[in-house]
């Protein structure tokens, strides 16, 4: 018994100490973009910051930083992708949210028709709306197991089961639309130029709609190197799938 504690132990110990060189590392590299970016080194910055996201050390501040840098050299299609992805993680960013409105008027980019969750609740993500749902159901079934054992059922434990019952479906609503809306998992970002949305899965089908650098498009499905997606003005069709890019990762 005690050889497999034994490596437990180890195995711990070990991962406390790679996980910080690797932090120690990102950080470096993250110092590094924003001192090239402080210079003027856009495109140093762009490697420095994107080397970061392919190493999946996501965070809000990584991704307005990179869509800053990608904004200052024109890109204004990665610029509002990141944008996007910082606002997605985090809300509550009025820097971003503001230079996601700049870039997008820079661009002429067209959006998604947002529903009423995300114009009243774009305050909350996602996975906070999740917790909640989560943490009101469990409160909900503790208070339910408790007046089940209950000789004497008080008012007060009902009006508490039926308010977090209504908080959790209600959260649970919220984390469907939002999962399903204009900014679900299968939103994207157009990141390419002069980009058309077409009829059929050909380039010399009939085009749809016009889609300008940092448009929105929702992505229905794929057929080998394109995507149907549903577009802006409540329109569909096809765009080649190499034209745009999710908005999670």
């Amino acid at each position: 018994m005690r050889e497999p504690v034994f490596l437990l132990i180890l195995t711990g110990l070990l991962c406390l100490t790679t996980t910080k060189p690797v932090h120690a590392e990102a950080d470096a590299t993250f110092d590094k973009a924003n001192a090239d970016y402080a210079a003027g080194h856009f495109p140093d910055a762009i490697r420095g910051y994107e080397s970061l996201v392919k190493n999946r050390q996501w965070n809000p501040v990584l991704f307005y930083d990179l869509g800053n840098a990608y904004y200052r050299t024109g890109d204004f299609g990665r610029a509002i992708l990141n944008y996007e992805r910082a606002l997605a993680l985090d809300p509550a960013q009025p820097e971003a949210r503001a230079n996601l409105q700049l870039a997008r008027d820079q661009a002429r980019a067209i959006e998604l028709v947002p529903g009423w969750t995300e114009t009243h609740l774009d305050f909350l993500t996602r996975d906070q709306c999740a917790w909640l749902a989560a943490a009101a159901f469990w409160g909900a079934a503790a208070i339910l197991a408790r007046l089940y054992f209950a000789q004497r059922r008080a008012v007060v434990w009902i009006f508490a089961l039926v308010l977090l019952g209504t908080i959790s479906a209600g959260a649970a609503f919220v984390v469907y639309q939002l999962e399903t809306g204009s900014a679900g998992s299968d939103v994207a970002i157009v990141t390419k130029k002069n980009i058309q949305a077409r009829l059929a899965t050909a380039e010399s089908a009939g085009t749809v709609l016009l889609l300008p650098p940092g448009s929105e498009v929702k992505i229905l499905s794929t057929r080998g190197d394109w995507c149907y997606a549903a577009l802006p003005n409540d329109l569909r069709g096809w765009i080649p799938a190499q034209s745009a890019e999710p908005v999670r990762l």
